[in-house]
């Protein structure tokens, strides 16, 4: 038995790709063409339906991906909103010596870029409430730390993994899982144990849809932690949960009414946008897994659009596609204002600024990379200008 993932050593080696990528390479060593020079772009010719902007995420992985080859990266900074059509990445070099990593890099910036551009999406109709991403457990563990990092790039205010301290200088978030309570067999006996067990800096949210009643299990919870209680967690399965706003409603007044208008209410459990719309007036915020985990694709796509012939970059694509290589310019504070140009074409107007910079030069990476703060923080502001 073993765990069926790749290594580091696996994928940086070229030995994660499709088979295709090595036929290639192997015909076009047949025939001598071991020096064709070209411009790949990365772009997505097709956003999911309903969607007017994505995030472009992962260029830090196709980074360490790509560094030490001969190869010259020209990329959109990392959290950016961007649309159809739209190149994120141009990667500029002999085709034999990135080509075999086409699926690598693709890999990594479609799925990530599809988790950060949903958990923007969730973070925008959730406005000022608090969005944590719950997803681990959607997923194969291998990519926990990725999952994780893509959906805090996206907006949400908080990730679950154990090791994001370690990994990415986040403090975790959580509450606690069914399990505590059924283990323990009394819910108020658990609540206080979790009290008792955490340090001061854990925010006491309890679980309160185990055993009774909605209400009943919220009004015990406020009572037994009193001051120390951040707030409640409503996890209820759908078969209990009929009309979930008015049942929410129905706590939120109890709880007011016996002097614990302070106590959070925190929703989880199948929340997608749907229910986000629906309930982001009535609580404080939500837990969001499955959705943000498994999203919609990004369907993110690279092709050769120009080659280097007797001196010169010659537009060369497939149909299509649109060819030449590409430059995209902000002429405004969102993507409608994108002006799209051939690479090296001035600007359109002195307001308009390039947003495919250069990111590595023959392997070396020459512009230094924001922290995962950062870049969260640079979509966020994003989000503010935008409408969905």
């Amino acid at each position: 038995m073993k765990f069926y993932i790749a290594s580091e050593n696996d994928i940086l080696s070229g030995k994660i790709t499709d088979v295709y990528f090595e036929r290639t390479q192997q015909t076009l060593r047949h025939l001598g063409l071991t020096n064709v020079k070209v411009r790949m772009e990365i772009h997505s010719y097709g956003l999911p339906k309903g969607y007017k902007w994505a995030v472009f995420a992962g260029l830090e992985e196709v980074l360490k991906l790509l560094e030490g080859k001969p190869v010259d990266i020209y990329a959109m900074p990392e959290g950016t909103l961007f649309k159809e059509i739209e190149p994120v990445m141009i990667i500029e070099g002999n085709y034999l010596d990135f080509g075999i990593y086409e699926t690598a890099f693709l890999g990594i910036l479609r799925h990530y870029s599809s988790i950060a551009t949903k958990a923007a999406r969730i973070k925008s109709l959730a406005m000022d409430k608090l969005v944590l991403f719950f997803g681990l457990r959607s997923l194969h563990p291998a990519i926990a730390p990725m999952a994780d990092r893509a959906a805090y790039i996206g907006g949400c205010d908080g990730i679950s993994g154990a090791f994001d301290k370690e990994i990415f200088g986040i403090e975790p978030s959580g509450t606690m899982p069914h399990a505590l309570i059924l283990v323990v067999g009394d819910n108020v006996k658990a609540w206080k144990a979790f009290d008792e067990a955490m340090p001061p800096s854990v925010p006491r949210i309890l679980l309160a849809d185990t055993f009774e009643d909605e209400r009943t299990e919220a009004l015990k919870a406020a009572e037994a932690l009193k001051d120390k209680i951040y707030g409640i967690r409503l996890d209820t399965p759908s078969s209990r949960r009929g009309d979930f706003k008015k049942i929410i409603q129905e706590i939120r007044w109890t709880l007011d009414i016996h002097g614990y208008k302070n106590v959070k209410i925190i929703v989880s459990g199948g929340i997608d946008e749907d229910e986000i719309i629906n309930l982001r007036d009535v609580v404080d915020g939500f837990g969001v897994g499955t959705s943000i985990a498994f999203p919609p694709s990004v369907d993110l796509s690279a092709d050769i659009v120009e080659k280097y012939v007797d001196g010169k970059w010659v537009p060369y694509t497939k149909r299509g596609k649109w060819p030449g290589a590409k430059q995209v310019y902000r002429c405004g504070d969102t993507p409608d204002s994108d002006v799209i140009t051939l690479l090296d074409e001035k600007p359109p107007a002195s307001n308009c600024k390039p947003l495919l910079l250069k990111y590595m030069e023959n392997g070396k990476i020459v512009r230094d990379l924001p922290s995962v703060k950062e870049i969260r923080n640079y979509v966020l502001e994003q989000l503010k200008k935008i409408t969905q």
